[in-house]
């Protein structure tokens, strides 16, 4: 999923009682290692032998825009490709908007209708895996363990529920620091390279501009976790404890509380806003020069470059605090459910997830998962190339059944400690235990 809470947050709470299995493919080989005229006959020999003796048809349901770019190489270069290599399946691609998509995969648990292969959000995975439809692909594909080393360790951390993995990383992404270049050098700030700089800076980039209006030093769209984890995780903060079961002494802890306080510190000092009803949009924000800084993900570059092709902003990573520099990752996963054609949708997960599929869909604007295809040359001009290194470092969200719960639960005390002045320790003392119930 590209975008939550300020472009990823999860718009709904379903309860667990139906679940999602989703499926992703790999294939693709560097050009160092291509195979030679009489391999690749070898190789088309084998899948000729393996092919299945009556034609599958594999249903893979996704949330790809059906007018957008990466729709189009789905099914015009991808698919085609696919089955070319795989002789005996054909791919039946059918595009959901994000939340249509999720809802379809719970009724269609209930019903048994479910497909072979879906493209998932990174926080669906766990609930669906609850609801128990989803394959652990780590302990039912021979070959999980020669290939998941392909694919990010951190992206692929989204589909580990408990000890078992249960999809591929498809497509990931994060936010790293937007900076107006022209604010900064007025007011003579360097760009913040960590927290406590930041919140300095953001003070001091405050207040009344030439025309009278207000300015902000920075802003946020939502105070969900999508939007406050990076400022927690960095000043070395956590939600829960290392395996997920336990939130006090974690969301309630000193650094956790500390982050939060910064926010809302910066909110009394109107140095922080955007989440509130009728401010400025993030985008207008930023261009007109009423917001200095913001967190945001590659999508604000192709926004910039079409809403505002003149302003100048640089980047930068994420601040660093006690616990380093932390953003948070988003993306989508890809999953078999248990009614699947296993043989079948795991090619095709290891197709999507492999290197040709994933450098074709980063030239739509999606950070690959792949480690050779994020070393091509394409990935690395690409305008997304300054937030590479910070997804190395990038964290996920709790990967847990009742995250969405948890995350409503997050904003509302956050809200009321940074809008409406609550104290920071004693709302997160309260909602701590509340959340050691929801990890149960």
């Amino acid at each position: 999923m590209k975008k939550q809470a300020g472009k990823k947050i999860l718009a709904f709470t379903l309860s667990s009682v139906i679940m999602l299995t989703a499926l992703t493919a790999c294939s693709g080989q560097t050009p160092e290692n291509s195979p030679s005229s009489t391999d690749r006959q070898g190789s088309q020999a084998a899948s000729q032998n393996n092919a299945p003796k009556e034609t599958v048809t594999l249903n893979f349901w996704h949330h790809y825009s059906a007018q957008s770019p990466e729709n189009e190489t789905l099914t015009k270069v991808l698919i085609p490709k696919f089955e070319e290599e795989n002789p005996g399946y054909k791919i039946n691609a059918t595009s959901y908007e994000w939340a249509k998509l999720h809802d379809k995969i719970l009724v269609s648990a209930n019903a048994h209708t479910l497909p072979d292969v879906a493209r998932l959000d990174i926080a669906w995975v766990p609930e669906f895996q609850k609801l128990n439809i989803l394959v652990p692909v780590d302990q039912e594909m021979s070959d999980y363990s020669q290939y998941s080393g392909s694919l990010l360790e951190n992206a692929m951390s989204t589909a580990k529920i408990g000890g078992n993995y249960y999809a591929l990383a498809l497509n990931t992404n994060t936010k790293i620091l937007f900076y107006n270049k022209n604010a900064l050098k007025e007011a003579g700030v360097p760009v913040p390279k960590t927290m406590e700089d930041f919140a300095a800076a953001a003070k001091k980039l405050s207040g009344k501009n030439s025309g009278g209006q207000q300015v902000w030093g920075c802003t946020e769209p939502a105070l969900a976790g999508w939007n406050v984890l990076p400022y927690i995780w960095s000043m070395g903060g956590e939600i829960t404890n290392s395996d997920y079961t336990k939130a006090s002494g974690y969301l309630n802890g000193s650094k956790t509380v500390k982050a939060v306080r910064m926010l809302a510190d910066l909110y009394k000092n109107k140095a922080l806003t955007g989440f509130n009803s009728g401010d400025i949009p993030m985008t207008d924000g930023f261009g007109t020069g009423r917001y200095a800084m913001l967190l945001e993900g590659p999508w604000k570059i192709s926004e910039l470059k079409g809403a505002y092709p003149a302003f100048s902003y640089g980047t930068a990573d994420v601040p660093a605090g006690e616990g380093g520099s932390h953003s948070v990752l988003g993306g989508e996963d890809i999953g078999m459910f248990s009614s699947a054609n296993k043989e079948g949708a795991w090619k095709f997960m290891k197709f999507m997830t492999g290197e040709f599929a994933q450098e074709e869909m980063a030239k739509c604007g999606l950070i690959p998962v792949n480690k050779a295809a994020l070393e091509s040359a394409t990935v690395k001009e690409a305008s997304f190339a300054p937030f590479l290194d910070a997804i190395q470092s990038a964290k996920a969200r709790p990967p847990v059944a009742k995250w969405t719960e948890i995350d409503n639960q997050l904003t509302t005390a956050v809200t009321a400690i940074v809008k409406d002045g609550a104290d920071a320790q004693k709302t997160l003392d309260s909602l701590a235990p509340q959340v050691d119930e929801l990890l149960k």
